[in-house]
């Protein structure tokens, strides 16, 4: 393969490599806001759960014990429907990283093929010490 074409194959690659490295940043920076939604929604919980606990004091009567009842039971609903979808979407960007770091990978693989090849050819098209000079 000609020198110019492996010089253009390989800027392919570190482009291409550039842009999945691009994308798994951002795959990561979802993987972070995704572990502080989880926070933030289980915090929000846990403030909601006071708030309701200082209203409805147990030793009510029984009418408000079955109201703070259902509260509870209304929020620990949500908040598992919550923490059930960000965990849904926590693995799929695992599954996008694992993907784009076997992309990388690969791509690694074949720019040093390519690096390597180069070498050759510039090696074996230029002559050293004035062989083959007549």
């Amino acid at each position: 393969m000609a020198i110019s074409n492996l010089q253009e194959t390989l800027l392919m690659y570190s482009k291409y490599k550039s842009m999945m490295n691009k994308q798994l940043a951002s795959i990561q920076m979802n993987m972070l806001s995704a572990t502080k939604k989880v926070t933030d929604t289980q915090m929000k919980y846990n403030n909601y759960q006071q708030e309701l606990y200082s209203k409805y004091e147990p030793d009510e009567m029984l009418d408000e014990k079955q109201e703070y009842i259902v509260l509870m039971a209304q929020m620990e609903n949500e908040l598992e429907f919550e923490l059930k979808n960000i965990k849904s979407w926590e693995e799929q960007l695992e599954l996008d990283k694992l993907n784009c770091e076997a992309r990388i990978a690969e791509i690694t693989t074949n720019e040093t093929t390519v690096k390597t090849m180069l070498k050759n050819n510039l090696k074996s098209d230029f002559t050293y010490g004035g062989v083959g000079q007549g």
